[in-house]
């Protein structure tokens, strides 16, 4: 019999358990987990020897499967999500009884943070356009961006605009630029959705 998405979201979790994993950030895919393993490092933290987990969950719809299995097996658990899937998020926590009513400032105090408007909106926030724009060269996409840049559809985007369409247009990018933005950037500097959540766990 095949299995079903519950089924799956069991077994990601007992593979948790087994690994001795204690405490788990839940964030919608792999650039996030890509920025806040980085954060990690740069912050001389050994993620998996303190039995941390960042689980990507595939989307924000799947948080509420991923916190009915965790919330039994007695796991520490945070989360990083885009505003545009707070609210998923927030129904997630409360179908899951964790909390209910819930506001913005509470799913934060319950250790769940959001990005405005999403991590790389962030990222590119904290660090400026010009400074982006010299990662990009470093990673050899320079010309590739230009390019992109200079499309009818692009002209009328503000810079910003332009950076998170690019880093989105291909496969895998948004965790390599995930990764090379965060060890970029100034650590007084980190946006706070990302400082807040990793000192949750």
């Amino acid at each position: 019999m095949e299995a079903t998405h519950g089924d799956r979201v069991d077994r990601t979790v007992e593979s948790l358990v087994r690994e001795g994993f204690r405490s788990v950030i839940l964030v919608e895919g792999t650039s996030d987990r890509s920025a806040l393993s980085t954060l990690a490092e740069r912050r001389d933290r050994n993620l998996r020897s303190e039995g941390v987990a960042i689980l990507p969950i595939g989307g924000a719809t799947n948080a509420g499967h991923f916190l009915r299995s965790l919330t039994p097996r007695g796991f520490q658990i945070a989360g990083l999500c885009d505003v545009g899937e707070e609210r998923s998020f927030r129904k997630g926590l409360e179908g899951a009884g964790i909390g209910s009513n819930l506001t913005r400032e509470g799913m934060e105090s319950l250790g769940f943070f959001v990005c405005i408007q999403d991590l790389e909106d962030e990222l590119i926030r904290a660090l400026g356009t010009e400074h982006v724009e010299r990662v990009i060269d470093d990673l050899g996409d320079g010309e590739s961006f230009r390019r992109f840049r200079a499309q009818p559809t692009q002209r009328m985007r503000t810079p910003e605009e332009q950076l998170r369409r690019f880093m989105g247009t291909r496969s895998g990018r948004k965790a390599r630029y995930g990764n090379a933005l965060v060890d970029a950037m100034d650590l007084g500097s980190v946006p706070r959705p990302l400082e807040m959540v990793l000192g949750q766990v």
